[in-house]
């Protein structure tokens, strides 16, 4: 057992088992962080699940499909108006005038 070949062995299996405990340590780290990614997106759904449940319950209701109808086609009661404000799309561009220093028009009346 305490024999050179037996001792390098021993330690080429201890290295192996070595190796492998920390590549597992690596993949258990990396499957904490992916379990963490997917813990915050199970919340998401949850809260969008909870949001979503609220828009339904509030479409059980007269005001609420009434409250949606007005906003997804612009209806109005009797006796309302209707005001539709339209942007400009047109912008009009004004140029600052050039400022002429004294070089310059020296330079200009020279060439004249």
């Amino acid at each position: 057992m305490h024999s050179k070949p037996a001792l390098i062995l021993l330690a080429i299996v201890v290295l192996m088992f070595s190796w492998n405990v920390l590549r597992q340590v690596g993949k258990l780290r990396e499957t904490h962080k992916n379990k963490e990614v997917q813990e915050a997106k199970v919340q998401d759904l949850e809260k969008r699940k909870a949001r979503l449940s609220f828009e339904i319950e509030k479409l059980d209701t007269n005001a609420g499909r009434e409250e949606i109808i007005r906003e997804n086609f612009g209806l109005v009661k009797e006796g309302e108006k209707l005001i539709v404000i339209v942007e400009n799309k047109k912008t009009e561009k004004i140029e600052a005038p050039v400022k002429s220093t004294r070089i310059f028009d020296f330079f200009k009346n020279l060439f004249k």
